[in-house]
């Protein structure tokens, strides 16, 4: 929240006398969970009919990939490839054409009231559902091209590529991960798995306007519509499914940051423990820097294991907070134990561009402080370690708000239920939905934090008509 803003909010108190709840006590200091929402249904995208494995075309699931806030309640979430998880052809691994694409969500912020000590419900409305395409042509390969009237649509289709580099921007198949709202608010970055790409798409329309090419050593050569075949082919470049997952945005809107999922082949694959940051000037769209980040082993001395990244966030222009998990808990039929925030610095990190290898990526690894267990968090809060969502995969700071009458940082934590609405604990049907987790953040556990600059009320009678509950919602 900006000086301005916080300027106007204290004017404000002092215009309405209910605002005297600002000087309640304060509430304990740390990160806590304040709120949960969930929600299911169809999208509104208009879509009718099905996909090839029998599943709706408008199917609202997966929303968990990617989260990012766009100011006031509003935030655009990211499914990645669409329904895959039922058997119809596994010569393409199961994945459908199904039409990538954002939803954009209120999460009713703003009008929940927050106690420090217990959890709010929230209730998620779905306010839009924007397609994703392009307005050159695209390579569909052996998959269904989804065209007409000038407009040719991006594809869950793992077939949907020609040969050469994965990374051709002109192949339709497209695994949305990461998204991110541009500086302007008319635009955003999303991240994604198949290239490794990173795309800007027009927020309205969801027409792409810009590609932003990561270096050669990012790409599968030899580029297949199975895991199986694509692993085999290719011995450097994205592992398959394991590419492009996270993306940040610093506060002014000049940087972009992206991170692996799991290390390039030729620096070890999913047997290795560090994997590559990457940041972006967006007035050039070039990579300038490539940093190292060391996965924990949550396996033995012996026989190391090591989970993925799922997400990055910005605390400011230089720290931000990365999402390490395993794929274990609700969906997995098994336990959670690794989903962990760490805090990382880049300002003092070393280039890795000219590197390659597990010895020499780690050796340089940017150092990472532990800022909330997830599991721990959760289990606190009536969570088992088996209900706890396997894919904790999105992050993002959203507005502040009031816990107690005094004002915290919001962080917003989702899962990817795989758009399985229900899945198996122990041989029982259990809800499995997707899931919105509002983290509190006191000021003092995150010093330096700078939020995302998102326009603001002009004056003071534009505010007064955006306050709700004597909190000003962003504009």
């Amino acid at each position: 929240m900006s000086a301005q803003h916080r300027s106007t909010l204290r004017l404000l108190a002092a215009l309405v006398p209910a605002a005297l709840a600002l000087s309640a006590p304060a509430a304990h200091a740390g990160v806590s969970l304040i709120g949960i929402g969930q929600i299911t249904g169809s999208d509104l995208s208009g879509l009718t009919g099905t996909l090839e494995n029998g599943a709706a075309a408008n199917t609202l699931g997966g929303l968990g990939s990617g989260i990012a806030w766009a100011g006031g309640n509003t935030f655009l979430l990211t499914p990645d490839r669409g329904p895959n998880a039922s058997a119809w052809n596994s010569a393409v691994d199961n994945t459908t054409s199904w039409i990538p694409r954002f939803q954009t969500m209120d999460l009713g912020l703003s009008s929940t009231t927050f106690s420090a000590g217990s959890v709010a419900s929230l209730s998620p409305v779905l306010n839009a559902t924007t397609l994703l395409s392009s307005t050159t042509a695209l390579n569909y390969g052996s998959a269904p091209a989804l065209t007409g009237s000038g407009v040719n649509y991006f594809t869950g289709r793992s077939d949907a590529f020609a040969t050469g580099l994965s990374t051709n921007p002109d192949n339709a198949r497209l695994d949305l991960e990461g998204i991110r709202v541009a500086a302007d608010g008319k635009s955003v970055y999303i991240s994604d798995e198949y290239g490794p790409y990173i795309y800007r798409f027009d927020r309205s329309t969801g027409e792409r306007t810009g590609v932003i090419t990561l270096p050669e050593k990012f790409a599968a050569v030899t580029p297949a519509a199975t895991e199986s075949a694509e692993i085999a082919a290719n011995s450097s470049g994205r592992v398959t499914n394991k590419g492009m997952e996270g993306l940040a945005i610093t506060p002014d809107g000049k940087t972009l940051v992206g991170v692996m999922q799991s290390p390039l082949a030729q620096d070890g694959g999913t047997a290795a423990s560090t994997v590559r940051i990457v940041t972006v000037d967006l007035a050039t769209g070039k990579v300038t820097h490539e940093y190292a980040y060391q996965l924990d082993n949550i396996g033995t001395v012996a026989k190391p294991k090591y989970g993925s990244i799922s997400e990055i966030v910005a605390i400011n222009d230089h720290e931000f907070i990365i999402d390490e998990r395993d794929g274990k808990g609700l969906g997995d039929d098994s336990k959670a134990v690794q989903k962990k925030l760490y805090r990382v610095d880049l300002s003092g990190a070393q280039d890795v561009s000219a590197l390659t290898g597990e010895t020499a990526l780690a050796a340089k690894a940017v150092g990472k402080t532990l800022f909330v267990d997830l599991v721990a968090l959760l289990k606190a809060n009536g969570y088992t370690d088996r209900t706890i969502p396997a894919k904790i995969e999105g992050l993002a700071f959203g507005p502040d708000v009031l816990v107690d009458g005094v004002w915290q940082h919001t962080l917003i934590v989702t899962n990817d239920n795989d758009f399985l609405d229900m899945a198996t604990v122990q041989g029982i049907d259990t809800a499995n939905p997707n899931q919105f987790f509002v983290l509190g953040v006191t000021g003092d556990v995150l010093p330096g934090f700078a939020a995302q600059q998102i326009p603001e009320p002009a004056s003071l009678a534009l505010a007064l008509l955006g306050l709700t509950g004597f909190m000003l919602r962003r504009r």
